[in-house]
């Protein structure tokens, strides 16, 4: 009788253990949904003044959150809730290398909305190129563990560049084995770097071995100011532009109505695809927005080929809406134009 006692307590305590695993313990898998729908009025203010115009414009966001068992059962279940890897989710970059290029695309779709609206306004500005800025550093590359990912490099061999293809054009006209020395600001000092050039297997020409791309900022007569902290990526570009021209030029563009959406800008005001939009589809439908800007993405016939059944975010919005049973109005932009046009007519 002790004995069956025993074995009983101990089952018990392994279920125990099990139930405690499966609700506690994180397994390398993450769970997106939809995230907060946040009223911009609350993040942007023009010469330090807040927005009193009637109506808002409003990011969204995909919630993300380390699974576990539990969690990840419970989602297959939840219509707007998706597991993913922890490579789907980083490429395989570090938690401090996925920060740190999320951090970057945050800055650059700010400086890229200050750039669109001023220029949509009319607004004089100028753009100062600060350098390189590193996305990514392959392990192959011999500055791999002195260069980190973002790092902006400002010269190379004491030169200095007007813009990342010139920086890359000098590199490749080197050669393979040859030093070079490289200047690179990190966590706001400058530093110094001299190593040896690799052969990129994309064309067999001398480089350093990074993932790269132009590091600019904005300066202009009006102080626009983010409180964006935990808050990364490139994904509210377009509605940081329509909120930045509104407070600039004063205009009224909303009409007192919720206005939400998503989408990256680019700097000829092009807006780029995003991925998550069914989760913020669902996360501005509940915040009680009447129109959600989605992007009218191009499908290329590379996108068709690796993925026969994917749709353009605005098709995927609808489906969204559709599935919501929403009636909040989905329109596609393919430019930060096209946004204020539909405004313009529809007041």
């Amino acid at each position: 009788m002790k004995n069956k006692k025993m074995i009983k307590r101990i089952i018990a305590a392994v279920i125990a253990v099990l139930i405690l695993a499966c609700v506690v313990f994180p397994i390398p898998y993450y769970v997106e949904s939809p995230g907060a729908t946040i009223n911009l009025k609350e993040l942007i203010k023009v010469d330090n003044q807040a927005d009193k115009q009637d109506g808002s414009f409003s990011l969204t966001s995909v919630g993300v959150r380390r699974a576990t068992v539990l969690l990840a059962a419970i989602a297959q279940f939840r219509p707007f809730e998706e597991v993913i890897s922890a490579r789907e989710l980083t490429g395989g970059s570090s938690d401090e290398e996925y920060n740190q290029v999320q951090q970057y695309y945050m800055e650059s779709s700010q400086n890229a909305a200050i750039q669109q609206a001023l220029s949509l306004a009319g607004k004089e500005y100028q753009l100062e190129y600060k350098g390189v800025y590193v996305l990514n550093i392959e392990k192959s590359s011999n500055f791999y563990g002195k260069i980190a990912v973002g790092d902006t490099i400002t010269e190379a061999d004491g030169q200095t560049f007007e813009n990342t293809e010139d920086f890359m054009d000098y590199v490749k006209s080197q050669k393979v084995g040859q030093e070079m020395t490289i200047t690179y600001t990190h966590d706001g000092k400058s530093k110094t770097v001299k190593e040896k050039l690799i052969e990129l297997p994309s064309d067999k020409k001398a480089g350093i071995g990074i993932t790269l791309t132009d590091h600019t900022e904005i300066t202009s007569d009006y102080d626009v100011q983010f409180e964006t902290e935990n808050i990364g990526g490139p994904s509210a570009g377009l509605m940081f532009t329509l909120e930045i021209y509104e407070q600039i030029s004063g205009e009224n563009l909303r009409n007192g109505q919720k206005i939400a959406g998503t989408g990256t800008i680019d700097s000829e005001g092009t807006v780029g695809r995003i991925g998550g939009i069914d989760k913020k589809v669902a996360s501005a439908s509940a915040d009680g927005a009447k129109i959600f800007f989605a992007p009218d993405d191009k499908i290329t016939k590379a996108m068709k080929k690796a993925d026969p059944t994917i749709k353009t975010n605005y098709q995927e919005a609808k489906a969204a809406a559709k599935k919501l049973g929403t009636d909040m109005k989905i329109v596609p932009v393919k430019t930060v134009k096209d946004a204020l046009d539909y405004l313009a007519e529809n007041k």
